[in-house]
């Protein structure tokens, strides 16, 4: 009974630590009014001048936001994807 608690418990410790690791990294960017998941923070260059936020951040209710996907280390600026 001891050895399957243990078990349970370093299961359950592991999962923990698994699902910290993989949120703390991803964040929503955002440049102007368009904004962007990313899986890893980036240190961005001063001309991008994007806002980086947490995963869970949203905007409010009277805020006018688009969101735009793109896969790869870069960038919004204006219409067009600056990568790096």
């Amino acid at each position: 009974m001891t050895l399957s608690k243990t078990l349970l418990g370093t299961v359950m410790g592991a999962s923990v630590l698994a699902l910290t690791m993989a949120s703390a990294s991803a964040a929503i960017v955002c440049s102007g009014n368009v904004c962007w998941h990313v899986k890893e923070k980036h240190a961005y260059p001063p001309e991008s001048r994007v806002s980086v936020y947490e995963d869970n951040w949203k905007w409010g209710p009277s805020d006018k936001y688009a969101w735009r996907e793109h896969e790869g280390s870069g960038y919004w600026h204006q219409d067009k994807w600056i990568t790096w």
